[in-house]
């Protein structure tokens, strides 16, 4: 792995164009100083330079392969769909260039363990899991090991929209937002609760799949839009996933409700309110709007961090695959990719 002294304001190469790269701007654009993105790359050319244009991008290019030829970049962020994760992290990882790059580093569990082994020693490499990263996360995480709550004892989340329920003019919101869900094989879990389980892993450390139950209710999905998941940590407590798309009367937009048991406290979050129950309580309240693009931020700072003093990436591939190997068991438990789960 070549030597990494990062100077002045990191020259930062976007690759990608669609949808979340909007996030990754606006963050970028809020680490003004430390980091600039100076080129995009994106075979849709129009998008990009919309997007070039939208954030003041000198170099706007339609294959990866071309920007990073060019050179002039100390770093590279990968915002791709996932399907394209795995060639793009080899073709940055032959320049030296240290990159971030958009979860999950590839479709299966297999697929993403061959390509850390493929890249490990030639540049550092950091998966932008930036859900952990919300602002009510990190100060549950916080109580947490501050011992507010005691040892915990259970666990559960529950995320529950109607993205998946048709709207009075037949249209599904959550594939008007995110249309690639539409005709992704694995979506909830591997799309959206990949997220969930990686924040659940950082906040209560080392988790078992017990057992998953997943299921599909709107028609125009390929891939499941339910799921109820049973989990357990190191230290024995009993934890539920539970998630649906498809909940009448629930809002289309996400927001995650949590609680955690303790032996002397409870931990709740519910939306944007974070509360501690117990000795020692107190509550938060959070912007929806303002945590969430606050998570790429966050996220990207952590990368800069890192970088500028050698530390380890605290969602480093390593750690990346523990997240990814719940994953694979979430399908591999229910029967899902076997086709036994409608």
């Amino acid at each position: 792995m070549s030597t990494y002294s990062p100077r002045g304001e990191l020259r930062i190469g976007l690759i990608g164009a669609g949808w979340v790269t909007q996030h990754h701007l606006t963050a970028w654009r809020a680490l003004a100083g430390r980091a600039r993105v100076v080129a995009i790359a994106d075979p849709d050319r129009a998008k990009a330079q919309d997007r070039a244009a939208a954030f003041g991008i000198a170099h706007v290019y339609e294959d990866a392969a071309a920007m990073l030829a060019a050179g002039g970049l100390d770093a590279v962020d990968i915002a791709a769909p996932r399907a394209a994760h795995a060639d793009l992290v080899r073709q940055v990882s032959a320049t030296g260039l240290p990159m971030i790059c958009q979860k999950p580093l590839a479709p299966t569990l297999a697929e993403a363990q061959a390509l850390v082994a493929e890249v490990a020693g030639r540049s550092r490499l950091m998966v932008h899991e930036n859900w952990r990263f919300r602002a009510y996360y990190r100060d549950a995480a916080h109580w947490l090991k501050s011992g507010r709550i005691g040892r915990v004892k259970a666990a559960r989340l529950v995320l529950a929209t109607s993205g998946t329920v048709p709207d009075a003019e037949g249209r599904y919101p959550a594939l008007e937002r995110q249309p690639f869900m539409r005709t992704e094989t694995r979506m909830l879990v591997a799309e959206v609760l990949i997220h969930h389980l990686d924040t659940l892993r950082m906040l209560l450390g080392p988790l078992v799949v017990s057992a998953a139950v997943l299921s599909r209710t709107c028609p125009a999905l390929a891939g499941e839009d339910g799921a109820v998941i049973q989990l357990e940590s190191a230290g024995g407590a009993g934890i539920q996933l539970f998630a649906s798309f498809a909940v009448h009367g629930a809002p289309p937009s996400q927001a995650d409700w949590l609680e955690i048991i303790g032996e002397t406290g409870t931990l709740r979050l519910d939306g944007a309110t974070l509360s501690c129950m117990g000795h020692a309580p107190e509550t938060r309240h959070y912007d929806l709007a303002e945590t969430y693009q606050g998570s790429y931020t966050a996220t990207l700072a952590h990368f800069l961090d890192a970088l500028a003093s050698g530390a380890p990436f605290e969602t480093a591939p390593e750690d990346n695959l523990e997240t990814l190997r719940l994953v694979e068991d979430c399908y591999r438990l229910s029967g899902w990719d076997a086709g036994e789960t409608a």
